[in-house]
């Protein structure tokens, strides 16, 4: 199916193309609210004139302080139109911390919600840089009703600004600046949402990428985390059908919508959230999810014992296991079906990356395939200019190979005798425990398989002899209590003895960011805390 041709591959240009060429389509299902393409269009140019009105232009930055919504989504594409940059905030932020990301961003204007409103308010007076607030309701929808529906006439451009913000695990929470068109090839898909079929070439090949059978999407993230954000444009671009969750993840409420809307593509963030959904699947007796042929994963790891139960509760779909950043945009997947999936291993394999990826030891020379060597994980390719107000931490993220740009992304990894790259884990919060380096996603992968263990995060705290010792804090299933000889002993069946943890730590939930990331800082402060008391 055709539509106008978008004049270049900036995001605006690309989301007209779409809304033009099946405008009575449906694009977009958050709860009640059902919008077609022409629908959604109408009430983006409505807030784009708004947001223009006001005084909102080119490289403007505008906060999204909101859970899911039509209205993220609106906002985001509004601010496109105008050159201007969309913000994402964390919606569990509190004062201090929304204080911070505004002043970072140098945002100008911040869109919210009612129940989030008081936080913005309480900062106002600290952020003179924002002019103005937003609130979703009455007040907006009374903007979109006075402002005409004509497409605001400004010639945008592939060196236009998209803006991520990362989630701050590790640290502060950093914008990673994107060109409009290396954000559509690196982390929106370059026009193939499945990358099953390549990336078009040109602006002109777009329209014959609009399919005639669209599909139905529904990730679990947030619309704050770069991975929602990302396939919901990629599944939008290519005239299918997006149903975001709103509120808090409700696993029955989540399968129910599977249903009612015939998901056809679920995309969740590692076990946090998919060990709930087939615990809810389990206690229903099974929902009707005939219509789903992909069960995809991104932004946290997701153990092999939860990749053996999504087979064994839907053994007729795909499971692709995504790898990337918001730094590095998307770097590769591993697909997998329940007929040919290889042996249950704590490591996730990427054949076929989907950038420029290489592995390189602490001398800088590129690891061999078979030869066991651990070393960091560079991207190179299609990458972002780096990170906003902080020139110190992108010259050290990007470095130069050769007078070629490559991102030094913080995982580590081997290389199989294949050549296949073998994920161990974050490098920032490996452990390093008598001379011996620990990765907590792998220790935490087998900790998963054991029935006791319902969640978990492994860190290292400070001791004496080893320097620093593997700690599991654990959320035991239900009924059970696990003890730290029984974890270590299965740890030790499936891994070298010094992974296996020195300590454990029980509690009743694992704290993680919305979008299901781990809390190490969190994780280790319960740690500590626990075994220094």
């Amino acid at each position: 199916m055709a539509g106008v041709t978008p004049r270049s591959f900036n995001l605006a240009d690309v989301w007209e193309m779409a809304a033009d060429a099946v405008p009575d389509r449906e694009a977009l299902v958050v709860g009640d609210r059902r919008l077609t393409y022409g629908q959604l269009e109408d009430r983006v140019n409505r807030l784009a004139n708004h947001l223009a009105g006001r005084g909102i232009g080119a490289g403007d930055h505008v906060g999204l302080y909101l859970e899911n919504c039509t209205e993220y989504v609106e906002a985001m594409l509004a601010a496109f139109k105008l050159r201007a940059v969309p913000i994402n905030v964390n919606h569990r932020y509190v004062a201090d911390e929304l204080r911070y990301l505004l002043h970072n961003s140098d945002s100008v204007a911040v869109l919210t919600q009612p129940s989030l409103a008081p936080t913005v308010a309480a900062v106002a007076d600290d952020v003179p840089g924002v002019r103005f607030t937003l609130v979703t309701g009455d007040a907006y929808d009374a903007a979109l009703a006075a402002a005409p529906a004509d497409r605001p006439s400004v010639e945008r451009s592939d060196d236009d600004h998209y803006i991520i913000y990362t989630g701050g695990t590790t640290g502060l929470p950093k914008g990673v600046v994107w060109r409009h068109v290396d954000a559509f090839y690196a982390c929106i898909g370059g026009g193939d949402p499945m990358r099953l079929h390549g990336a078009v070439d040109r602006p002109d090949q777009l329209p014959g990428r609009i399919t005639d059978s669209p599909t139905c999407y529904l990730p679990l993230a947030p619309m704050m985390h770069a991975a929602a954000q990302w396939t919901s444009l990629s599944w939008l671009f290519s005239g299918s059908k997006v149903v975001l969750m709103p509120g808090s993840l409700d696993p029955d409420a989540v399968w129910r919508t599977v249903e009612r809307e015939k998901v056809n593509g679920l995309t969740v963030v590692g076990d946090a959230v998919a060990r709930p959904l087939l615990d809810a699947w389990d206690r229903a007796g099974g929902y009707d999810a005939s219509s789903l042929f992909s069960f995809s994963n991104g932004g946290a790891s997701m153990s092999p014992a939860t990749r053996e139960r999504v087979f064994a509760t839907l053994p007729h779909v795909i499971v692709a296991d995504g790898f990337g950043s918001s730094e590095a945009g998307t770097q590769g997947s591993m697909r997998v079906a329940a007929g040919d999936r290889p042996a249950a291993a704590s490591l996730v394999r990427f054949d076929e990356p989907a950038k420029p990826t290489i592995v390189v030891d602490a001398d800088g020379n590129e690891v061999s395939p078979g030869s066991g060597v651990v070393g960091q994980v560079l991207a190179g390719g299609r990458l972002p200019l780096g990170y906003y107000n902080d020139p110190d931490k992108t010259a050290a993220a990007f470095v130069d190979r050769a007078g070629e740009r490559w991102l030094v992304t913080g995982d580590m990894a081997t290389v199989g005798a294949d050549g296949a790259i073998e994920l161990l884990g974050r490098g920032s919060v490996a452990v390093n425990t008598g001379g011996e380096k620990v990765f907590p996603e792998e220790v935490e992968a087998v900790l998963k398989a054991h029935a006791a263990v319902y969640d978990c995060l492994v860190v290292g705290v400070p001791d004496e002899r080893w320097g620093s010792a593997v700690t599991a804090v654990v959320r035991p299933v239900e009924g059970t209590t696990p003890t730290l000889g029984d974890l270590a002993a299965h740890c030790k069946s499936h891994m070298a003895s010094y992974k296996a943890p020195k300590h454990l730590v029980l509690v009743d939930r694992v704290v993680r960011s919305p979008s299901g990331k781990a809390d190490y800082r969190w994780a280790r402060t319960a740690a500590e805390k626990a075994i220094g008391g």
